[in-house]
């Protein structure tokens, strides 16, 4: 399928590894040039020059902490600035700490309030602009079956997703009229080094190992494995082309039928 999105440009955020590689290479695979944000420079400088060589597209690296406003607004400038125009954002940084309510002081809540909803609240700010102005547009938010559905344990991440949720939500009915969609994407259990850390903190709670954690989550799956980063990114590019014009403000989840709601 031609997803009809050769030539445009990208800003992909915590694209160094896990969902927002996988992002980026399926991205780039559809040749849209990308500007990738990551905090590590070494690292997402050998990603950009790794793709661009692959799929012949231009990749800029971007090295910005998203979790920093400033931070966030300097790589969004920077990314129009290199690429002419962003037409997709992606919305993605890593996850928060877990554990319960009462291992997390206001500092754990400020700092997660910056990294995911903050970041997002200030790429969409910078880029949307001109995605309106070109009447075309898709900003697409990497949140959480913990939307749906909360997660043990995961209350940071539960209670801010929520929140980008409802943004997201809200500015879709906002900017439909323009051409621009907002929609999110929910990702499962999926192989990624957020699902080891997650994997090794419930070892050392519960005193087992990190395949015991892969396993539990295995059999709470009805597909019983685990997702693959590529998979979650399909959707995402499919979100991104000219096929999905008429969706907005929905949120899908990857997650191999984890969430039981009808709805």
């Amino acid at each position: 399928m031609d997803l009809g999105i050769r030539g445009r440009c990208a800003l992909v955020g915590g694209a160094s590894s896990g969902l927002g590689l996988a992002v980026a290479e399926e991205l780039a695979a559809e040749g849209v040039d990308l500007a990738l944000v990551a905090r590590r420079r070494d690292l997402i400088h050998d990603v950009a020059s790794g793709i661009a060589a692959t799929h012949g597209v231009r990749v800029f690296p971007i090295v910005a902490d998203l979790a920093d406003p400033a931070g966030a607004r300097a790589a969004a400038e920077s990314a129009l600035r290199e690429l002419g125009s962003v037409d997709i954002l992606i919305n993605n940084t890593g996850g928060p700490a877990a554990g319960p309510f009462e291992t997390h002081d206001d500092d754990a809540w400020l700092r997660t309030f910056n990294l995911l909803l903050q970041s997002a609240l200030t790429l969409t700010r910078t880029v949307l602009p001109g995605m309106k102005a070109r009447m075309w547009g898709r900003i697409i938010n990497i949140t959480s079956i913990a939307v749906k559905q909360p997660v043990d344990g995961l209350i940071l991440s539960n209670s801010m997703r929520a929140a980008v949720t409802g943004f997201a939500r809200t500015l879709a009915n906002e900017v439909a009229a323009t051409g621009v969609t907002v929609n999110s994407v929910m990702p499962g259990y999926t192989r990624t080094d957020r699902l080891v850390t997650l994997a090794t903190g419930i070892a050392d709670r519960d005193g087992g190992d990190v395949a015991d954690a892969y396993a539990r989550w295995e059999r709470e799956i009805p597909m019983q494995r685990l997702g693959e980063p590529r998979e979650f990114a399909a959707l995402v590019a499919f979100l991104a082309s000219d096929r999905a014009s008429y969706i907005t403000g929905t949120s899908v989840p990857v997650d191999g039928g984890w969430i039981r709601s009808l709805l």
